[in-house]
C-alpha cells in the first residue's frame, strides 16, 4: 500500500455522504434539550487550551443518560482533515425535569493537523456540542449547538508549545 490518505475510506472523510449509522446513533427513552455553549476563551494563542461548558437540560418524564459528544471543525487548513473530529464525549444520567452544567478542555494537541510532522495552526475553529454528530439525521430529535473560536499566532509543531 503506498497510499496513507484517509480520504474515502473512513466516515470521517467521505465529504458529504453520510454514514448509515454515525457515532452517536441510536435513541432514548426521553427527551434532552442543550443550552448556553460557551467557550472560553474565545481567541485563543496557538499553543493554549479551551474551555468548554454547555447545559444539559432533561425535558421528559423518565430520568435517563445523554451521551454529550463535542466535535471539532476546522475551517481552513493547510493539509485534508476530517469534515469533524470528536474531541470529547461523556455519559451523564440526568433526572427527569433536572439540568447539568458540563465542562469539557479542548486541549491544543486536539487541534494538530498532520502535514510531515503533527503541528498546529492558526485559523477559525467550529466546536459542536449535542447528543450526536453535526448535521445527523435521525428519527429521534436531538439539538447540536455550535459556537466558533479562532487560534491566533503562526503555525508551530505540536512538540515546540
Amino acid at each position: 500500500m503506498e497510499n496513507y490518505t484517509m480520504e474515502g475510506r473512513t466516515y470521517r472523510y467521505y465529504g458529504q455522504e453520510a454514514p448509515l449509522y454515525p457515532f452517536g446513533y441510536g435513541l432514548s427513552y426521553t427527551t434532552f434539550r442543550y443550552r448556553d455553549l460557551v467557550l472560553s476563551p474565545p481567541v485563543v494563542p496557538v499553543c493554549a487550551n479551551l474551555s468548554v461548558s454547555v447545559v444539559l437540560e432533561n425535558t421528559g418524564l423518565r430520568d435517563s443518560e445523554e451521551v454529550v459528544q463535542l466535535y471539532l471543525r476546522w475551517e481552513q487548513s493547510s493539509v485534508p482533515v476530517p469534515r469533524w473530529q470528536l474531541v470529547a464525549f461523556r455519559r451523564v444520567a440526568v433526572l427527569a425535569g433536572r439540568e447539568a452544567k458540563l465542562s469539557f478542555q479542548v486541549v491544543a494537541e486536539q487541534r494538530a493537523v498532520w502535514a510531515q510532522d503533527w503541528r498546529l495552526e492558526p485559523g477559525t475553529f467550529t466546536l459542536f456540542a449535542g447528543g450526536q454528530q453535526p448535521g445527523q439525521k435521525t428519527r429521534a430529535p436531538s439539538e447540536v449547538l455550535s459556537a466558533r473560536f479562532s487560534v491566533t499566532g503562526t503555525a508551530r509543531p505540536l512538540r515546540g508549545c
